[in-house]
């Protein structure tokens, strides 16, 4: 199989969902943020508030445009839909799912929105983010799975049988 990207807000579950979707699957695992800190040396939040969102959405893109990877489950930040180049780059790598998540469950997950490490322009609130974000992963997704009101493992399985119901999942 291609790689799995999963996309949606944060807080819908991206990293979790990706860490068991893909040893469900015998998939590696690449979690974009992680790899922006390495490659930057410093915590995401860091990098926003030290050179701005603007920024910080080109380093997001620059280590999406970068992967070159098979048989993987990516999760990419909340805001990888901010770029065209990193929608293409995504679209391009696999299937892309959009983890969908009413906005009072994206709230109610994020407990530590002030150093998570968001994309928020200054004045600019997670309501803001969700209304502009949400028509960016409905474009940009092949599959749209709602990711609340179920256990990890019912989400898991609901992204499971998406995939093998799309015709465009290509089988390893």
């Amino acid at each position: 199989m291609d790689d799995i990207i999963l996309i949606g807000m944060p807080g819908s579950g991206k990293s979790t969902v990706g860490v068991v979707l893909a040893k469900a699957l015998g998939m590696e695992f690449l979690d974009v943020d992680l790899l922006i800190q390495q490659r930057e040396g410093a915590l995401l939040q860091a990098l926003i508030d030290a050179q701005g969102v603007e920024r910080f959405l080109d380093l997001e893109r620059d280590a999406i445009c970068s992967l070159d990877c098979r048989g993987t489950v990516v999760a990419p930040g909340g805001s990888c839909v901010c770029r065209e180049e990193s929608i293409a780059h995504m679209r391009a790598l696999g299937t892309v799912v959009y983890l969908e998540l009413p906005l009072e469950d994206v709230a109610g997950r994020i407990h530590d929105q002030a150093s998570r490490g968001i994309a928020l322009s200054p004045g600019q609130t997670l309501a803001d983010a969700y209304r502009c974000r949400v028509p960016l992963y409905e474009r940009c997704a092949h599959i749209t799975v709602p990711a609340g009101g179920q256990s990890l493992a019912g989400t898991v399985e609901a992204v499971k049988q998406a995939l093998a119901a799309y015709p465009g999942a290509r089988p390893s």
